[in-house]
């Protein structure tokens, strides 16, 4: 059984659930803010074991997951906790606790910010 899932398409051009980041490297030079910003993301996912954590969220079934599902990375669980720790300070992670455990999620709007970032213009 797999659990990989397929995220719907967002149309960055619409705007519509697009979490406000920056606009695509090809529309204009990013200002400081911005620029501090996207690098905060890309620099949580620069680390193979935050990646591999985030893409583990991401291609979880229903969307979201359970520390206990996804805490296999070759870490211990403090340092799972830790890099997950600042997957959610960089805005990629979003997490609810539930008894004992926290569910994570990654919200499509993030997706499509990053995804909206690296774009390349359209050719009118």
């Amino acid at each position: 059984m797999s659990n990989v899932k397929v995220l719907p398409l967002i149309d960055p051009a619409d705007g519509q659930d697009v979490a406000p980041c920056c606009p695509p490297l090809t529309e204009r030079p990013m200002n400081a803010e911005e620029a501090e910003r996207a690098a905060r993301m890309f620099k949580a996912l620069g680390d193979p074991v935050r990646l591999r954590l985030f893409s583990a969220v991401a291609s979880h079934e229903g969307g979201e997951a359970c520390v206990c599902d996804i805490s296999d990375v070759g870490v211990s669980q403090p340092t799972v906790s830790h890099h997950l720790k600042k997957l959610k300070e960089a805005g990629l992670l979003t997490s609810e606790r539930r008894g004992t455990w926290v569910y994570y999620r990654v919200e499509p709007s993030v997706l499509a910010a990053m995804g909206r970032l690296l774009t390349l213009p359209t050719a009118a």
